[in-house]
């Protein structure tokens, strides 16, 4: 069970510039921040840690290619701090900004109508660096995925085995693509970072880049560890959020395109959106890149890429990825099986190529990640929202009440312009 966040130092009290982590030539001691001991990513250290994951850990670039910047346009609108809303569970408005720091936000651009109409930083963020992204790293994975049905390389509906093999002993063997993609796998795996005894903790070892123990005999890399998955229930039953899921896929897709996660990602979409930093991924000692939640990106080029989702696969004029890619996404998946998932204050959503989809009357979908990060799509109000942040409880559940609604009142008040 999550610490209750009242225990917690506020987003004010946590800023980094208040530790001076990691400062000197060398650091001292006291502020020397480890991914070996984990100290990076306690909190408030992850404060600091998820704008410098680069420093910490091997990565793979994820070219923005040579050409020059597309400018983003602006015209900033000073209305929408002050705008209100009422949080879940509670009678007392709070405003967009009072919610802003609620959340432990890091960075928040709005786009309407493609132009920046909002944006602010906080804590370690600046618009020149990138930051952590989190599991939103998934629908990354899930539309490159979706790219590749459209184009006709991938068949959604094939066993995963068509594309690899090496999973054929695996709970993924009788699975289907579409199944991975929309994470309806029955999978003997358990995601709860609150126990210590969880698979994702082994799935984590698997993964770590660096040196195993000398009495470590499991397995080494993200693939080998998918090898060992074993299958609990049926197939296409059930949506189950589980991460193994997004690495299934990402291994499924390097295979049909040839290609590692992060070069199709800048072939397909990173290079082409006029993106002005270039992003990476977090690697295994392997070097392959986490398709789960490894990506790091400048919060610009997120909204870029929101944009071009909501643009249909279109952006400035040139159409970026097969439109059928994106229709795809928008149809949403299985809301009785997403009902079945354990989501209850997200009713009647549902999951489709690892995006959320809110089912809303405006259609808005979102790529969400731990400790709050969001790409929030909203057709309906012809806006993009990009949300980094590092709240100190990883679950979305802890900053849910505070963020969909505050999304909500931005868009009504976007749409009544």
């Amino acid at each position: 069970m999550a610490q209750d966040q009242t225990t917690y130092l506020s987003a004010k009290e946590s800023e980094p510039s208040n530790f001076n982590w990691m400062e000197g030539f060398p650091p001292s001691e006291e502020r020397r921040l480890s991914v070996a001991d984990g100290s990076f990513f306690d909190f408030p250290a992850i404060r600091w840690s998820v704008v410098h994951m680069r420093e910490m850990l091997p990565t793979v670039p994820v070219s923005r290619g040579l050409a020059a910047p597309q400018d983003l346009p602006y015209e900033l609108d000073q209305q929408i701090d002050s705008l209100t809303f009422t949080p879940w569970e509670s009678n007392e408005p709070m405003t967009w900004e009072a919610s802003l720091w609620e959340n432990y936000t890091d960075g928040m651009i709005i786009l309407h109508k493609g132009k920046v109409v909002y944006e602010r930083y906080f804590s370690e963020l600046t618009p020149d660096n990138v930051h952590a992204v989190m599991s939103l790293t998934k629908s990354f994975t899930g539309t490159l995925a979706s790219v590749l049905v459209a184009e006709g390389k991938l068949d959604p509906e094939a066993l995963v085995t068509k594309y690899v093999p090496e999973l054929k002993n695996s709970a993924y063997a009788d699975a289907t693509v579409r199944q991975v993609m929309d994470m309806t796998t029955a999978l003997a795996y358990s995601e709860d970072y609150a126990d210590p005894n969880a698979d994702v903790w082994q799935f984590s070892a698997a993964g770590n880049p660096l040196p195993k123990p000398k009495d470590y005999e499991g397995p080494v890399g993200y693939y080998e560890y998918l090898e060992t998955i074993k299958k609990e229930g049926t197939h296409g039953e059930a949506f189950g959020y589980k991460t193994v899921n997004a690495d299934a896929l990402g291994w499924i897709i390097s295979k049909v395109s040839g290609k590692s996660v992060n070069e199709l990602l800048s072939d397909k979409i990173w290079s082409k959106i006029g993106a002005e930093q270039d992003a990476y991924y977090q690697v295994d000692a392997l070097g392959t890149p986490f398709a789960g939640g490894g990506l790091s990106a400048g919060v610009r080029d997120l909204a870029r890429f929101g944009e071009l989702l909501r643009n249909q696969g279109n952006f400035n004029g040139e159409q970026i990825i097969p439109r059928a890619a994106v229709t795809d996404i928008q149809q949403g998946g299985s809301k009785a099986a997403f009902a079945k998932s354990g989501h209850p204050d997200l009713k009647g959503w549902s999951y489709r190529n690892m995006w959320w989809m809110t089912e809303n009357a405006d259609g808005a979908f979102a790529a969400r990640g731990v400790h709050g990060q969001t790409v929030y799509v909203d057709p309906g109000a012809e806006m993009v929202i990009v949300r980094m942040a590092s709240h100190p409880v990883a679950a979305n559940a802890a900053n849910d009440a505070t963020s969909l609604p505050a999304y909500q009142a931005v868009a009504d008040y976007l749409k009544s312009k």
